[in-house]
């Protein structure tokens, strides 16, 4: 029993060492200035990130402000499907914050 609690916890913590790994962030002319979630899309990638689908990259915020952020992230529902499927389906999530 006790074996199992150490190996549950070494896994704990090493998905919360490790999920900065899986997010890249990117900051367009001064960067978000109100902090605001604008648009949110899912991309799906196949056998481990390495067969893409269309890749929706958006061009901007709609707005039309060229101060913004963009990230793309593994969520923890991303993560958990690709789990789940074992690397088959890899989806990503990309944000635009204001």
């Amino acid at each position: 029993m006790k074996k199992l609690t150490v190996f549950f916890s070494l896994l704990i913590i090493a998905g919360l060492v490790l999920s900065s790994c899986y997010t890249y962030s990117i900051d367009y002319g001064k960067g978000p200035q109100k902090y605001i979630e604008t648009e949110k899309i899912n991309n799906h990638y196949f056998l481990w990130g390495l067969v893409n689908s269309e890749v929706e990259v958006p061009e901007g915020p709609k707005s039309g402000s060229g101060d913004y952020n963009l990230t793309i992230k593994h969520t923890f529902l991303d993560g958990l499907l690709q789990a789940i499927t074992f690397g088959i389906y890899a989806p990503t999530t990309t944000t635009i914050t204001e």
